[in-house]
């Protein structure tokens, strides 16, 4: 994992005020030639339901860390588990088949995942009850379903970007396939929501710079940002492999690849700058946070909450929240307070040693995938599993 670079309090304003010119975005009507440029009209789906129905036969991806999630979980018959990240539904898969008259609540904030859980509901009756939303709605969703606060058994949460969603090129999420650069993981609910395109289009270069800095923790964000505002003024960025091109030809043809993954395979110089811009357009660190609190009000106590990271950003505010600091103000909390070129979450006024009075950590130290694991699913090279229970 990288050591994280915590920006200068110049560098920190900057991004707050990216965040602040994208915020202002979500709200303007903005005119034709700068919103809508993933190449949709409307509220038009990026992926037909029909063609999801399909891919349902197959499964979609291998779920990260399942042995370990399962092992974890401790889940037994009778009890109601929470999956906050339903995805492709290989957790809950797994879940269903490894424990008899458990019931799923079965989250996400994307429609696709949502159709496939239904489709799963259907084949499980009385088992799984999807549940469209962000995690901030979680709250008011489960009140919708009858389950009260302090009532779940065990809650699962997989973070960040689902499989399904990467393997889906009209998606944008993915630099190795072209489609539109959406970006998005609920567009089709909120059609007025700025897409990654938007986002590379519309903001100055100071903002794009902060953007990869903050949420990608790109060493070469400006040049990036350069690059990007000069190739806009020929064309409109709209498509995942133009934005991968633009990056790559801000460096030279030898480092294009120099970079390295967790299994020490080459790296598209890019990956970062697409992390980031994911990252922002979906608001995933304070999702993130929304996520925490509210599995903190649905757990009983002695409950289990099982938390799988894949990069250093989700994993450090999980590690900060299970620890039981104050994250009221998170973005100046998570970018602002570090003492800078440790790499080991050292923070201003906080003491390591005082324990959350909320949670009990299962485990000192992260639990990672084995080398099977890696090799039957290489996106889980990354995966960082955390486990706590609820005091």
């Amino acid at each position: 994992m990288a050591i994280f670079r915590i920006p200068t309090p110049r560098q920190f304003q900057k991004t707050r005020l990216a965040v602040q010119t994208v915020k202002k975005l979500w709200n303007l009507n903005l005119d034709s030639q700068t919103v809508g440029l993933c190449g949709f009209s409307g509220a038009g789906s990026l992926c037909k339901l029909e063609e999801l129905h399909v891919s349902n036969e197959k499964p979609p991806h291998v779920p990260a860390m399942l042995k370990e999630v399962l092992q974890h979980l401790d889940i037994h018959p009778g009890q109601v588990v929470l999956d906050m990240t339903f995805g492709g539904g290989g957790h809950t898969k797994a879940i269903l088949e490894a424990v008899s008259d458990v019931t799923v609540l079965a989250l996400d904030r994307d429609p696709m995942a949502i159709h496939l859980a239904q489709e799963l509901a259907k084949e499980n009756p009385g088992r799984i009850k999807p549940l469209l939303g962000l995690f901030s709605e979680l709250e008011a969703l489960l009140a919708s379903v009858h389950v009260k606060a302090g009532s779940i058994d065990a809650v699962l949460l997989d973070a960040g970007c689902s499989s399904m969603q990467m393997d889906h090129a009209e998606r944008g999420f993915s630099l190795s396939k072209d489609g539109p650069l959406d970006m998005r993981m609920d567009g089709e609910r909120f059609s007025d929501m700025p897409c990654a395109a938007d986002v590379v289009n519309t903001l100055d270069q100071q903002a794009l710079a902060s953007i990869l800095s903050a949420y990608g923790e790109e060493r070469h964000a400006r040049k990036i940002a350069s690059a990007i505002v000069e190739a806009r003024r020929v064309n409109p960025i709209t498509r995942t492999q133009q934005l991968a091109s633009v990056v790559a030809e801000s460096f030279p043809a030898a480092a294009i690849y120099a970079r390295k993954d967790k299994l020490h395979r080459p790296a598209h110089v890019a990956t970062k700058t697409f992390q980031a811009l994911r990252i922002f357009v979906n608001d995933e660190l304070n999702q993130l946070h929304a996520a925490l609190r509210a599995a903190q009000t649905a757990l009983r106590s002695g409950g289990r909450l099982c938390i799988i990271t894949f990069h250093s950003l989700e994993d450090r505010l999980v590690k900060r929240f299970l620890r039981g600091d104050d994250l009221s103000h998170l973005e100046k909390d998570h970018f602002g307070l570090a003492k800078k070129g440790t790499g080991k979450d050292k923070l201003v006024g906080t003491k390591k040693d005082i324990a959350s009075a909320y949670w009990r950590p299962l485990f000192k130290k992260v639990i990672t995938p084995n080398k099977d694991d890696v090799k039957e699913n290489a996106r889980a090279r990354s995966a960082k599993l955390r486990v706590a229970l609820r005091c």
